[in-house]
């Protein structure tokens, strides 16, 4: 059996081998943590410029869509002018065929 001296010198081998893996962990923790807010602050970034490219398409195309919709109502205002005309000629054939022969 082994002696005190022994038993104590090989919970010291112990003791150091698990103070050293503590500190590399601690170190491999570190390093994950600084990795974490580099990836943070990329993300962040990143997402500023979609965010702001967003908003610059969403203005564009409200941009258009404005001045497809005027279009639309000029349009719409042109057939609906066109189809009262064509109304009032139609309805009164006679007289204008009246007037002309």
């Amino acid at each position: 059996m082994a002696t005190t001296t022994e038993r104590l010198g090989v919970v010291e081998t112990k003791v150091e081998n698990l103070s050293e893996k503590i500190d590399d962990i601690k170190v491999d923790v570190r390093d994950m943590h600084d990795c974490l807010d580099r990836t943070r602050e990329d993300l962040k970034s990143q997402l500023k410029e979609m965010y702001d490219a967003s908003c610059s398409q969403h203005a564009e195309l409200a941009k258009k869509l404005s001045a497809l919709e005027k279009i639309r109502e000029k349009t719409m205002w042109m057939v609906a002018g066109g189809v009262a005309v064509a109304g009032i000629f139609s309805g009164h054939l006679d007289k204008l065929l009246a007037f002309f022969i």
